[in-house]
């Protein structure tokens, strides 16, 4: 079925908001002037008990690329109401690697804090082609292995901790979760995996179905895994979740939506989990589009998705 008109309005408002990477844009910095240059939406923010930005020394099982790595900054958000200690959700926002940061998803990460009842904890990672793989990955774990000997000096509970992420973020926290648990990491009680950006080869037919006129277009994602992946192609399961080993990772709540072309990715990596005996649950969004899930104020549906995705969280972090 054709897109509702609702949905193809936010779609084409959002498509002329954002830059033409791959084709017309193929500069980063170009891109990330582009996105800063816009009007920002007027709403307030979403209020909580507290947000401070913060610096994590990196202390990662991945060897640095060449030199030693720097700090990670991190944005913290307690939820309003809440009593200590607080469980924890680490973050990794969306972006191809490449653009976005802590202030693109200030309102998502204040809305998890609220609905979860936990610290969320935004990563502030290395961004490509700057910082190129394995860059990112560095930081993720650094900022994971961090919750779990300092969270209770910010009111958190390092048995109670969850990753999460959008887009290129969803790759982010499932490689940290590979990382804890081939590493002695800590204990990982959910993954929370929206639109996950997984395989380099974009070879699944929804990247054919949904290539263009959707928002996140195929030269989008070519051009975001080139500046990711500098040689083109990678085998290494950090950089491709779909070629690690599932057994033993925690269990996962995968977002996918259908005119989307990751929707395939998200969804093998589901099967891929449950395979290996992994809880994996898919929630298939029709009608929707990539990053349709921070879009609540205008979608219905993103909203649902939210109420869905973040209960599910929250019970996860409290089950023990």
């Amino acid at each position: 079925m054709p897109m509702s008109p609702q949905t193809r309005a936010v779609v084409d408002a959002a498509t002329a908001a954002f830059p033409k990477l791959g084709t017309e844009v193929l500069d980063a910095a170009e891109a990330r002037r582009f996105l800063a240059a816009r009007s920002a939406p007027a709403l307030g923010p979403i209020p909580v008990a507290a947000v401070w930005d913060s610096l994590v020394v990196s202390s990662s099982v991945v060897p640095a690329a060449s030199g030693t790595n720097p700090p990670v900054p991190v944005r913290v958000y307690r939820p309003a109401d809440t009593p200590d200690p607080l469980p924890v959700v680490m973050f990794c926002h969306g972006g191809g690697f490449v653009i976005c940061g802590l202030d693109s998803h200030d309102r998502f990460c204040r809305t998890i804090a609220n609905a979860t009842g936990a610290l969320v904890i935004s990563v502030d990672y290395r961004r490509a082609p700057e910082h190129p793989f394995p860059a990112a990955v560095i930081d993720a774990d650094t900022v994971l292995r961090w919750i779990a000997t300092h969270a209770e000096e910010i009111g958190g509970d390092p048995t109670r901790i969850a990753v999460a992420g959008d887009s290129a973020g969803g790759n982010l926290a499932t490689v940290a979760a590979l990382l804890a648990r081939d590493h002695a990491g800590p204990r990982i009680a959910m993954q929370l995996l929206m639109y996950p950006m997984l395989d380099p080869t974009r070879s699944a037919p929804s990247h054919r179905e949904n290539a263009h006129g959707y928002f996140t277009t195929a030269d989008h994602l070519r051009w975001y895994w080139r500046q990711y992946l500098p040689d083109g192609t990678s085998t290494d399961p950090h950089a491709a979740p779909l070629l690690a080993d599932p057994s033993g990772l925690p269990p996962a709540h995968i977002v996918t939506a259908e005119y989307d072309p990751l929707r395939d990715e998200g969804e093998a990596y589901a099967h891929h989990l449950a395979a290996a005996g992994v809880a994996a649950e898919i929630h298939r969004y029709d009608d929707m589009f990539h990053g349709f899930m921070t879009m609540s104020d205008n979608l219905p549906t993103a909203r649902r998705a939210n109420d869905t995705a973040f209960a599910a969280l929250r019970k996860a972090l409290n089950d023990r």
